[in-house]
């Protein structure tokens, strides 16, 4: 069985990086890091990732939020949204984008594993 493609979507480099190299560590692949929702939509058409992992706060006009949707609505990949924000209302609106799932940060390499392996 072949491992998954995973586009990461983070704009701080640090949390990037360690997530990158969590999902290597557990045998999947990583297509790419952009910081942007406009990096990402590009990136996903290239590339044609398994699924992305998604920050919702992101630098630029995009967030993650109008990001997932876009990849939804363009190419059907899955998202899975990766962040610290749990407000009601963020929630509510991230759940219009049809994500797969929504996990908090911080995390640990069970969760991030379990999330992405259930979802796949």
């Amino acid at each position: 069985m072949s491992k998954a493609n995973i586009l990461i979507v983070e704009d701080e480099s640090i949390i990037a990086m360690d997530i990158r190299l969590r999902l290597l560590r557990f045998g999947y692949t990583v297509c790419g890091i952009v910081t942007t929702g406009e990096e990402a939509i590009t990136k996903c058409g290239e590339a044609l990732p398994d699924l992305v992992l998604m920050d919702i706060k992101l630098k630029g006009a995009m967030d993650g939020i109008d990001a997932a949707s876009e990849i939804h609505r363009r190419f059907n990949i899955p998202v899975v949204y990766l962040t610290s924000l749990s407000d009601d209302s963020t929630r509510k609106r991230a759940m219009t984008a049809e994500p797969l799932g929504y996990v908090k940060k911080p995390f640990d390499d069970k969760e991030l594993q379990a999330a992405v392996e259930d979802l796949l």
